[in-house]
């Protein structure tokens, strides 16, 4: 069921790589319920992952960036200046980790790779709202969210750096949320999901024991890349004007849970 709301509004999506990715699905859910969109990944993503299909369900076009590098970021911003005017929206879905692809552990990371995480996480956000503040390309209003993950809270081991990096994100939201609010009314958030079976996150080790765990102690279960996707737009929508510098779980109820009652049955059944 769709409800128009996003009829009439301009967006970007940055991320999308394939049909397990959130923001494909977002890209998906944002053109149904009326946005026209563009669609942009990183050249090395687009060889990987199949947005050329998605492209051409959304009725839009790919414009190839690096979303750490500014010049990479101006001329996307430019394409879509000439194609919109201005954009109502945008969705930051970018996180990548070298030293978990290399299995370094916290205590002994490779530091340029930990830099690498970092921009491509994180630093990247600070410069994709720089680069749209400069061009002037946002719409009063406009809503800008960025995916996250309970790590920057609190301790789950494999997740190492990109722990750090969704910490700096968070902060990042808070801070350009104060600016861009105060200057054009435009809202910046955070979505803290719960653990999700995509391309990118599947690479981390132990994923299944996090997602299984996760889900047993969520009094909703695990939160899917679709229901994210809803969630997203709704804080597109004019439903949340006065929403911003939030950092939003949703995650089923996982972080308001200490302990469920299927975690303590599996305990008890595991030690008798």
């Amino acid at each position: 069921m769709t409800y128009g709301l996003l009829k009439g509004k301009k967006g970007i999506i940055f991320g999308a790589l394939d049909e397990s990715s959130i923001a494909w699905k977002v890209a998906e859910k944002a053109y149904a319920e009326g946005a026209e969109i563009l669609l942009t990944n990183a050249p090395v993503a687009m060889r990987l992952g199949s947005i050329k299909n998605l492209a051409e369900k959304c009725n839009t076009e790919i414009i190839p960036a690096d979303a750490t590098n500014l010049e990479d970021l101006k001329k996307l911003m430019e394409r879509a200046k000439e194609k919109f005017g201005k954009i109502d929206f945008m969705l930051h879905s970018i996180g990548m980790s070298p030293n978990i692809r290399k299995n370094k552990p916290y205590n002994d990371l490779d530091y340029d790779f930990y830099n690498k995480t970092l921009d491509v996480s994180a630093i990247s956000l600070h410069k994709m709202l720089h680069v749209a503040e400069k061009t002037e390309i946002l719409n009063r209003g406009a809503s800008i969210v960025a995916l996250t993950y309970i790590a920057a809270q609190r301790i789950f081991s494999k997740y190492s750096d990109m722990a750090d990096a969704k910490a700096l994100l968070e902060s990042i939201t808070r801070s350009y949320g104060y600016r861009l609010g105060n200057s054009l009314g435009v809202r910046v958030n955070t979505v803290s999901q719960s653990p999700t079976k995509t391309t990118a996150g599947s690479g981390i080790a132990g994923f299944e024991e996090m997602f299984n765990y996760a889900d047993k102690m969520s009094p909703l279960g695990n939160a899917t890349a679709e229901d994210c996707a809803d969630f997203c737009i709704m804080l597109f929508s004019d439903l949340t004007r006065k929403v911003t510098m939030q950092n939003l779980y949703h995650d089923g109820g996982f972080s308001m849970v200490g302990i469920s009652d299927a975690i303590i049955e599996e305990y008890i059944k595991n030690n008798k």
